[in-house]
C-alpha cells in the first residue's frame, strides 16, 4: 500500500481530512482538532505524514509517523 499523506484542511462544513491527491475528503469534522484526531490515527495506520493546514490554507504543522528519513539529533 502506497504511503499517503493526510491533510487536515478548511471545509466549508467545518474541517475535512484529505489523503495526498485526491479529490474527495475522507472525513469531516465540526473543529479542526476532531479532524487533526481522525488524521494522525490513519497517518499512523498507513505510517505517513500528517500535515495541519490553517484557515489560510497554508500548512502550519507537521508530524511524520513511520520511517522519518531525518530523525532529531540529540
Amino acid at each position: 500500500m502506497a504511503k499517503k499523506n493526510q491533510h487536515v484542511v478548511p471545509h466549508p462544513k467545518g474541517w475535512a481530512v484529505k489523503s495526498a491527491g485526491a479529490s474527495k475528503a475522507a472525513s469531516v469534522h465540526a473543529t479542526q482538532s476532531s479532524a487533526i484526531s481522525a488524521a494522525r490515527k490513519t497517518a499512523i495506520e498507513h505510517k505517513s505524514e500528517m500535515l495541519i493546514h490553517g484557515q489560510n490554507g497554508q500548512i502550519r504543522e507537521r508530524n511524520t509517523y513511520g520511517n522519518d528519513p531525518h530523525p532529531p539529533k540529540g
